[in-house]
């Protein structure tokens, strides 16, 4: 279920403003009835008229970029700097990233234009694990990681609890790579985890969403998810498991 003034927005027929005034002046109608709440929801069943003229919607398309470092998650940037939607100048549907990764961390982000399914994916009450790898400045020990593990105390509050697997170190060179998985979407949270404990971040890119990787993709490509994978997603957001 999507709102009415989005659905609206959506087929690129009003801005979501402009949609919610044309709502208030009964000039839209769902099923044949005509609906002045801004808050109507309705489903991909629903039959949508605006002045009398049926709204086509879109058809709901997936994408798995390889997000590249240097690169907005948004669909513009008021300061003219890429964003992740300029690689799909092709795609004709309004398309917006699932989450965002930072600036400066590259790797899997999704794209869609389905409402629910982005909601299923970033909600924190269905836990999707994310995995990144993270070049850290020092070599934390095995206690330290410990902290990661079990969840740390930060300006927003504790962290839940995450995985984490020392990958390789150099001692030379002071720098160590880890791999962590966490859940939760806060606002670069592995770079604060690792600020937390003392070990900076110096190069972070995400290798993992659920069961999604970037296998055969490199940076700045893109692929269309397959109906199983959306299916899958899906349901591992609803259950807490794949069938």
């Amino acid at each position: 279920m999507e709102r009415l003034q989005k659905v609206i927005a959506h087929a690129g027929i009003a801005s979501r403003r402009k949609a919610e005034q044309l709502i208030k002046e009964g000039k839209v109608k769902v099923n044949g009835e005509v609906v002045r709440e801004l808050g109507t929801k309705v489903s991909s069943d629903d039959k949508i008229e605006v002045n009398g003229i049926p709204v086509e919607r879109e058809e709901k398309v997936y994408y798995l970029l390889y997000k590249p470092r240097g690169v907005i998650s948004a669909v513009k940037d008021e300061k003219g700097r890429k964003v992740v939607t300029d690689f799909f100048t092709e795609v004709p549907q309004r398309i917006y990233p699932v989450g965002r990764l930072d600036y400066d961390t590259s790797g899997l982000i999704l794209l869609t234009n389905d409402g629910e399914f982005a909601n299923l994916m970033m909600h924190p009450r269905y836990e999707i694990e994310k995995t990144y790898i993270a070049r850290v400045k020092g070599i934390p020990p095995k206690h330290v990681l410990k902290q990661l593990e079990k969840g740390i105390r930060l300006e927003d509050g504790m962290t839940a609890p995450a995985k984490v697997k020392m990958k390789s170190f150099d001692k030379r060179k002071q720098k160590a790579i880890i791999e962590i998985t966490v859940h939760e979407g806060r606002n670069r949270l592995v770079r604060r985890m690792f600020d937390a404990i003392g070990y900076p971040v110096q190069k972070l890119k995400r290798e993992r969403f659920a069961f999604l990787t970037l296998k055969g993709l490199n940076a700045g490509e893109f692929r269309e998810l397959t109906p199983h994978e959306v299916k899958q997603l899906r349901t591992l957001a609803e259950t807490g498991s794949i069938l």
